[in-house]
């Protein structure tokens, strides 16, 4: 996929290399030279760690044969898969304390603005910063985009898409846009009172927006962010329904940085792994393990089905029902939202016109949609941790989730065969 991103930077050991070789870098804040300096400094303490994971790739739960409910995933098991849908990161990493980054969501290559797409949102737990929210509740359209970003940069992004909106062809007399920007807090690794996202960042994701396979892991909005006490990320999966359910796409992708007790198509991962929310208290009675418990989580939900809004929120809600399969339990801290939108060219809305003549799948007809999105959330949130790398920054380190030990895990539970 086309983006303003490098492959996942492995626990950072190649970030000097990655920036003099990849031909499409990450953009730094303050300039190049500072990050290539930092990471000259520190090239030879993170040369010392472990090679193991960290020249081969990570793998996603399918690869591993961690393969999640009944319905077949699309041709790149992404979002990307809803025909139209184009995904694009920026990652932005400077120096020992800026991770972090854009990742933008487009539901069509067009002006949104001019085709719009019925949309609706749900919120699990509201302890978040979800621009937007109240247009798209009461109109039940989207006509920008949707970024993902961290917490504080939420302003900042929301600023510089409407710039960018607002220069495109046909927008001189507009005087009124809505901005949809979701965060998750990823300051345990990223000085987010910086607020180091730019319009240059949101732009370049914006602009590399493209269909296709899309990455995953510690890239875009996901550079930062932590789940389940491992490094979290973006996730993406997708399930195609049989011709006799109407032979729809659905395409889910997550922005995870939320805690609870890891458990993976139903084996307690994270209580056999030693690393789970509440365990110094059940274990030794006890203070709890810092940014184990708390954190948030962003989930887009996409499908080519004639869907009106009010069953996108039917929709938008079954995704919570795919995180909690995760183990989540949506703390107190947590923000927990899904926004799902419907690309069928039936239902897409043209400002100005008085009387719509709409397709609408049934309600009879929507159960399989029902399935396919809570398997594509919780596929998609395996497929953020999976696929993310141990980051460091100043501020710690979040360590992958270790996938030798995982798969002994899944094996003794039956989930994979041994």
């Amino acid at each position: 996929m086309a983006s303003r991103t490098i492959p996942a930077f492995d626990s950072l050991r190649k970030l000097g290399a990655a920036h003099l070789a990849v031909p499409q870098p990450i953009i730094p804040r303050r300039g190049v030279l500072p990050v290539l300096a930092a990471a000259l400094m520190a090239l030879p303490a993170l040369l010392a760690e472990p090679a193991a994971s960290q020249e081969a790739g990570r793998p996603r739960a399918r690869d591993l044969g961690i393969a999640v409910g009944i319905f077949e995933p699309g041709r790149h098991n992404a979002i990307t898969d809803v025909e139209g849908v184009l995904v694009g990161h920026t990652t932005v990493v400077e120096g020992d304390d800026i991770r972090t980054g854009v990742t933008a969501i487009r539901p069509h290559g067009g002006n949104l603005y001019f085709e719009r797409v019925p949309a609706a949102m749900h919120v699990g737990n509201g302890f978040g910063k979800l621009l937007g929210v109240t247009q798209v509740g009461e109109l039940g359209e989207l006509e920008m985009p949707i970024l993902l970003t961290c917490t504080l940069c939420v302003w900042r992004a929301a600023d510089a898409m409407v710039e960018w909106a607002l220069e495109m062809e046909g927008m001189e007399r507009v005087r009124s846009i809505n901005p949809v920007v979701g965060e998750t807090n990823d300051g345990g690794l990223n000085d987010i009172r910086g607020r180091p996202v730019t319009a240059a960042h949101v732009r370049a994701a914006l602009d590399g927006a493209a269909a296709g396979p899309v990455e995953e892991g510690a890239v875009g909005a996901g550079t930062g962010t932590s789940a389940f006490g491992w490094k979290g990320g973006i996730g993406t999966s997708s399930r195609v329904l049989p011709p006799s359910l109407g032979g729809y796409t659905v395409g889910v992708l997550v922005q995870s940085n939320f805690g609870g007790i890891l458990q993976i198509a139903g084996a307690p991962v994270g209580r056999e792994l030693g690393r789970y929310s509440f365990r110094g208290q059940v274990e030794r009675g006890g203070g709890g393990q810092e940014g184990e418990s708390q954190g948030s989580i962003m989930m887009v939900v996409a499908t080519d089905a004639p869907l009106s809004e009010r069953n996108l929120r039917r929709v938008a809600m079954r995704a919570v029902m795919g995180l909690s399969r995760t183990g989540s339990y949506a703390s107190n801290g947590s923000g927990d939202y899904v926004i799902a939108f419907s690309t069928a060219p039936g239902v897409r809305r043209v400002p100005g016109v008085a009387v719509r003549t709409v397709d609408d799948l049934a309600n009879n007809a929507i159960s399989g949609i029902f399935q396919a999105t809570v398997e594509a959330t919780e596929e998609a949130i395996y497929n953020s941790i999976f696929k993310a790398v141990t980051v460091s920054s100043r501020f710690g380190t979040r360590e992958a989730l270790p996938i030798e030990a995982t798969m002994g895990v899944l094996r003794r539970y039956g989930v994979v065969p041994e």
